[in-house]
């Protein structure tokens, strides 16, 4: 009933047909949000590596030694996992097939990347986190070389 009463409305009142290369057609794309994502993650990784390890008689020392490591590897996961988003949003709704007949390492580039973001969040590796910035140096470029404009790359810290 529920169907027959639906297919009578689509009949009466159809939809225009549209298309659009993302869930919403904003046409706001930039992978900046990714390398801030990213940065954060080196941040914290240099910031874990530097910490030092407080004797383990002194409990109060240890104590603050975990809640503030638990913090920054909080800080790493969440945004290893925003710069992964960022980048697979990126990567699916922006770049088209035209795009992959100007860089044909288009989507190992990017699954690369993406895998350096998983790197980032199963170890605290500073060679990780610094694979992770140059992967998203060259998307960077690539990204912007589709739009034929000359931003430059820069990192806030």
């Amino acid at each position: 009933m529920l169907n027959k009463i639906k297919s009578t409305i689509k009949a009466h009142f159809p939809a225009p047909e549209v298309q659009a290369h993302c869930d919403g057609p904003c046409g706001v794309y930039d992978p900046a949000s990714a390398r801030i994502a990213a940065e954060a993650v080196l941040s914290m990784t240099k910031k874990i590596m530097a910490l030092d390890v407080p004797d383990p008689s002194n409990k109060e020392a240890t104590v603050a030694y975990l809640n503030t490591v638990s913090r920054y590897v909080a800080i790493k996961e969440e945004q290893a996992h925003l710069a992964k988003t960022e980048l697979l949003v990126l990567w699916t709704d922006y770049f088209k097939p035209v795009h992959l007949e100007q860089y044909p390492d288009l989507h190992d580039t990017f699954w690369k990347a993406a895998k350096l973001c998983s790197a980032t969040k199963v170890a605290v590796s500073l060679e990780d986190a610094t694979a992770l910035m140059d992967a998203i140096q060259n998307i960077h470029n690539i990204f912007w070389s589709t739009k034929n404009r000359d931003v430059t790359y820069y990192t806030a810290s």
